[in-house]
């Protein structure tokens, strides 16, 4: 069946691109922009991390040639996604001793290229669905394809204060994380003073995590009371390890003489008194943001903008789409969980292009 499939879209492919365009007499217009180069797949992939790249795999090794975007600095962040942002990554399964993160994605394009893969460095900026083929489109080229996996993540709320970011001066990644579950068992913050940001479940549950590790941990926030469920207020306030610290901001992060977090400069806001916290781990739990913004409203999304699918499927609201990883969990968000995901849609394209192109054979 699959290499009936191949060799049907090989040919309608070549059918479309041997559409020609209505004839003109009139002289090209001078100013206008020359057209994008165009490109048909039967699979279009937007992403760079896990999910997209296995996705990506399945699909290659189906001979669906895929293409696949992986943007450049999308939404801020290298290709690869949040994995590219952590160190020691030690609970992806296969590298006992661990990876670093940048050198897991690079693992992951290596080997969606080794089965075909077409990879552009180019950030998608328009998209329409609302015909077919869907219409893809960057700065450079325009692809048309019958199906699209959307696997573009979702970015960590960050908060900026001095000291909080990455390269010179800041402890992004050596001592300050956006992810407990992905960082907390690191040698880095065993039997040490820890701090949470945040006050919603994302908060209590990674501060009620991080006491399997750290020696005390506090929850800063900066309201005299939790926007979390009531039962995860309980389960963090039962916890002897956890101490929360109300109408509390941080104005600054300071290290030791080895780079890594030793402190913070805590700010009172309601009588703006300073004080001093002694932590070598901060814990950002502020919450996500799904990378759907550019889609336009197009796919049908909760109220935060993750995009709903099917359960047990990675189907959206409109048949040929689907979306894989961080941009459809909200709860999980996890390497791992992202690579089964874009699995899942890879089967799910793959078993839609079998039924459409059925479809499209009956009406040839």
């Amino acid at each position: 069946m699959r290499s009936s499939l191949s060799a049907f879209f090989r040919s309608l492919c070549w059918r479309q691109g041997r559409r020609a365009a209505p004839f003109s007499s009139s002289p090209p217009r001078m100013d206008a922009p020359p057209p994008l180069p165009q490109l048909q797949t039967p699979v279009c992939i937007i992403g760079s991390g896990p999910a997209a790249h296995t996705a990506a795999i399945y699909t290659s090794r189906a001979e669906l040639q895929p293409i696949l975007f992986e943007g450049w600095m999308a939404n801020g962040v290298a290709a690869g996604g949040q994995l590219t942002t952590t160190t020691d990554v030690e609970n992806f399964p296969g590298f006992p001793q661990g990876i670093m993160g940048g050198e897991l994605t690079e693992k992951f394009r290596e080997q969606s290229r080794r089965f075909g893969t077409r990879i552009f460095t180019e950030t998608v900026d328009k998209i329409d669905l609302s015909k077919r083929p869907f219409e893809i489109s960057s700065e450079e080229r325009k692809v048309l394809a019958e199906t699209v996996i959307i696997a573009t993540g979702a970015i960590a709320k960050r908060l900026d204060f001095t000291g909080s970011g990455e390269g010179s001066g800041g402890f992004w990644n050596r001592g300050i994380s956006a992810c407990a579950v992905c960082d907390g068992a690191a040698p880095l913050f065993r039997n040490k003073p820890l701090a949470v940001i945040g006050g919603g479940d994302s908060a209590m549950e990674e501060a009620s995590f991080l006491t399997k590790y750290g020696s005390k941990v506090y929850i800063i926030h900066r309201r005299d009371e939790f926007r979390a469920s009531k039962i995860m207020q309980k389960r963090a306030f039962d916890n002897p390890k956890i101490e929360v610290l109300w109408n509390t901001t941080v104005v600054e992060a300071v290290g030791n003489e080895s780079g890594s977090l030793a402190g913070l400069k805590l700010k009172n806001t309601v009588t703006n008194a300073l004080t001093d916290l002694q932590v070598s781990g901060l814990f950002f739990a502020i919450g996500h943001e799904p990378a759907s913004k550019f889609l336009g409203g197009q796919l049908d999304t909760d109220k935060e903008g993750y995009i709903l699918t099917t359960p047990g499927t990675t189907k959206t609201n409109i048949p040929g789409v689907f979306a894989a990883g961080d941009v459809q969990d909200k709860k999980y968000r996890q390497a791992v969980t992202a690579a089964g995901t874009g699995c899942m849609a890879a089967l799910d394209a793959e078993h839609f292009l079998q039924e459409y192109g059925v479809q499209q054979g009956k009406s040839d």
